[in-house]
């Protein structure tokens, strides 16, 4: 992200109106390597193709904010393995991790890893140290410590079935297996900063919490994203959650979150009356049927009635519902923008 991007930023979370109106994207993995023209383990295995497909699409598109920008990660294999989970790691398809922990019953025999040297941390941020010059050269500045959310990493660790029925039947486990996953997310996020000053925002992903009812997101869920977004004193503190967002929506501010990308199930304005006034929202066309699957004019359809069903376009950015999915087209990406103006 660029400094003019990075203020532009600040100033829309500010509720300043933008001319023209801002268009931003959550990319990473699933979409970026495809439309670069490497595969996904090309990607994350070699240093210069990453660098090079986050160069190349910053430059075709300089006046779309991506976020978190030059995000280096590994996909879902990301957190889990500093936990130990074996990673499968498919040419051309998203890596995955499989689950640590038999059941719930196992959560004691889980320490917390140190996210200096367990499973592939050190690689992203050595990928980051490698790259930086190139990314500063280039205009751009680490913006963004990420890191998946709580939920997300505990039910990789012990299975998402698991997971859910731990909540009604082993809730004590539960709560144990969160505090500690959450105690390493602030870390991680921590460690990133360190090493990268120029790091001014928090961006977590966490899809489990629109799995929850009222009652258990309230206690399984805001508790710990609330711890997550309360350790680090920025600016811009962004959360991703694109599975059903209602029950969470109205809770977001206290927990922290300034800048929220959620479901295309859910309209600019439902989701802006349940957020309130405080919260950006990144949003919020279909992703794969629309954007990645559908034709320019059904992009350029699809954003017209997104605008026209909200009618104060402050403290929004125009997006998906959700991250960047495989086979976006830049024809589709240019629709977009030239639909927002």
């Amino acid at each position: 992200m660029t400094e003019k991007q990075w203020r532009d930023l600040l100033r829309i979370l500010d509720g300043e109106l933008l001319n023209p109106l801002p268009v931003g994207f959550i990319i990473d993995s699933p979409w970026l390597p495809r439309w670069a023209g490497v595969s996904i383990l090309d990607y994350f295995t070699n240093e210069s193709m990453w660098l090079d497909a986050n160069l190349k699409v910053v430059q075709r598109f300089p006046n779309v904010l991506f976020l978190p920008g030059f995000w280096s990660e590994f996909g879902m294999c990301t957190e889990p393995s500093a936990f130990g989970a074996k990673c499968v790691w498919p040419e051309n398809e998203f890596p995955f991790p499989e689950k640590v922990l038999a059941d719930c019953s196992e959560v004691d025999r889980l320490a917390k890893p140190d996210c200096r040297t367990d499973g592939l941390l050190p690689f992203m941020v050595k990928r980051l140290v490698h790259c930086r010059k190139a990314i500063e050269d280039a205009g751009h500045r680490i913006r963004f410590a990420c890191s998946r959310g709580p939920l997300n990493i505990a039910s990789y660790l012990v299975g998402h079935t698991e997971f859910f029925v731990g909540v009604k039947t082993e809730p004590e486990a539960i709560h144990k297996l969160l505090q500690l996953v959450t105690d390493f997310v602030i870390e991680w996020l921590a460690h990133q900063r360190t090493m990268f000053p120029t790091i001014e925002g928090i961006l977590t992903l966490d899809d489990l919490v629109g799995f929850l009812g009222e009652n258990d997101f309230k206690e399984f869920a805001l508790p710990y994203l609330k711890q997550v977004y309360a350790s680090m004193d920025v600016p811009v503190k962004a959360f991703h959650n694109d599975a059903p967002g209602l029950i969470s929506a109205p809770y977001l501010a206290e927990a922290g979150i300034n800048l929220f990308n959620f479901s295309f199930k859910h309209s600019l304005s439902v989701m802006r009356g349940l957020v309130g006034d405080s919260v950006t929202l990144l949003g919020n066309i279909p992703p794969r049927d629309v954007l990645a699957q559908g034709t320019s004019d059904d992009v350029r359809r699809s954003v017209a009635t997104q605008m026209a069903s909200i009618d104060d376009r402050r403290r929004i950015i125009f997006s998906c519902g959700g991250g960047t999915p495989p086979d976006v087209s830049t024809t589709n990406l240019e629709a977009f923008c030239q639909a927002v103006g």
